[in-house]
């Protein structure tokens, strides 16, 4: 006991140090926004996953789909518009203070790619070999493929998040010519790929509102960083306006009322994105921005501010393995604990229990943590090398490439030992690729 103390007050006392060099002029509310967004993007993922083991027969439901009546919770756990948001800020923070250090475009984005993407690389090395492992084992493909994808999909905003970025200095541009213009412009894209999605054969239109929604909401960070959005009342008109315009495109239109994807349903509302997403995006932006000036008066609290530095030394790394715990947990259990997993999902008693499982998930997780940053540290990232932007850009979009398909469909596929070997080498391949070819940084 006294051995883990002095373990948890090491870190508190790392924290504590980096905390009080934070600079003055810091909002330190977008830190507490992204690790409150990811926490809610695990706690809903480790709630909806529904396994059983009944009449002798394992299966691994999706509670959306087994209880609709659930499909609320979604609006409350589905946080990606935040991700964006508090991204462009960050991002549009980020880009300016490398213009002012006269930092090469490609030095910029290949820092960001390794702290994006990097760090998925131990994920997707494990999953190779548990994959192989499964083959061997006689698993079928398909208990691969629902395992490894829903370990994997959380690699998808990564993806689309650093295709964003790699447009900033585009988009930064545009914000400082166009104003709010730049975000009404893509939102406008939006409307139109929705209206060609639902009224023409044309439905792969709709793909393109990945970029255009996501950014649009991205843009929306950089006119909160440049201190567009202020004051309480202007803040929750637009939540209560953009609030009902959700409840209108739900109830009223042909969107369902799930926020996220569930099986079995004849299309979703994040696949490809749609205005639900643009409604719930401005309503939870406006909550935020009201909320702003008592949540950032409560971070200049040394201890609080302490504690949100803290859990954001690795909070990635939970967003990246949390799903991967959930599976192998819930494969263990399969194996050798059926009768934990007997009861009927979605029932009283399934309810009751969900506070327990959560329980187990997060304390495996923090176990389990120490593994997963030293696997981030020599594995994944590295140092920033002096690639041209071409090769930056190309790898990078390799590496997205991808972890976008295993998002998607996970590891298996029809290459030796039963996976799919190109979405699993396209992002190792990138690491390797970048390291290889660019010089070591002497910044």
């Amino acid at each position: 006991m006294q051995k883990n103390s002095n373990k948890k007050k090491g870190m508190w006392a790392r924290a504590a140090e980096v905390a009080a060099q934070t600079p003055a002029d810091r909002n330190r509310y977008v830190d507490l926004l992204r690790a409150l967004s990811i926490s809610a993007v695990v706690m809903g993922h480790w709630l909806i996953a529904a396994p059983a083991f009944m009449g002798g027969i394992a299966s691994m439901d999706h509670l959306l789909q087994i209880q609709p009546s659930a499909q609320w919770l979604t609006w409350l756990f589905q946080v990606m518009p935040v991700f964006f948001f508090v991204g462009g800020y960050s991002n549009g923070v980020s880009w300016d203070g490398a213009q002012a250090k006269g930092l090469r475009y490609s030095f910029w984005l290949e820092s960001r790619l390794r702290r994006l993407l990097g760090p998925a690389i131990p994920l997707v090395l494990l999953w190779a070999v548990l994959g192989i492992a499964g083959y061997y084992l006689g698993l079928s493909e398909k208990m691969i493929q629902v395992g490894s994808q829903i370990s994997l999909v959380p690699t998808w905003f990564l993806a689309i998040y650093f295709v964003i970025v790699m447009f900033v200095p585009v988009t930064r541009a545009l914000w400082r010519k166009l104003g709010l213009l730049s975000v009404i412009l893509p939102f406008a894209m939006a409307v139109i790929g929705d209206i060609i999605y639902f009224n023409t054969e044309y439905k792969w239109y709709g793909w393109f509102n990945y970029f255009f929604i996501w950014g649009a909401v991205h843009q929306l960070g950089y006119a909160w960083q440049q201190g567009r959005f202020r004051g309480l009342g202007p803040s929750l008109c637009l939540a209560i306006l953009a609030g009902s315009f959700l409840v209108l495109l739900t109830l009223f239109g042909p969107y369902p009322i799930s926020l996220i994807g569930v099986p079995g349903a004849d299309f979703s509302n994040t696949t490809p994105p749609k205005l639900p997403l643009i409604a719930l995006g401005l309503t939870q932006i406006g909550l935020l921005l009201a909320l702003e000036g008592p949540a950032r008066r409560w971070l200049s609290n040394a201890k609080v501010w302490t504690a949100t530095v803290l859990i954001n030394g690795f909070i990635m790394p939970i967003f990246l393995w949390h799903s991967t715990v959930m599976i192998l947990t819930i494969g263990f259990c399969f194996w050798l604990l059926p009768v934990v997993l007997s009861v009927q999902p979605g029932s009283g008693l399934w309810w009751a229990y969900r506070p327990v499982w959560i329980l187990v998930y997060f304390t495996i997780m923090m176990i389990s943590l120490p593994l997963f940053m030293w696997l981030e540290r020599k594995i994944g990232g590295g140092s920033s090398k002096h690639n041209t932007s071409l090769a930056v850009i190309i790898f990078g979009l390799g590496m997205c490439g991808g972890l976008a398909i295993m998002a998607g469909v996970g590891v298996a596929g029809k290459g030796a030992y039963g996976l799919n070997w190109l979405a699993i080498l396209l992002p190792i391949a990138g690491v390797i690729g970048l390291s290889l070819i660019g010089k070591k940084s002497a910044s």
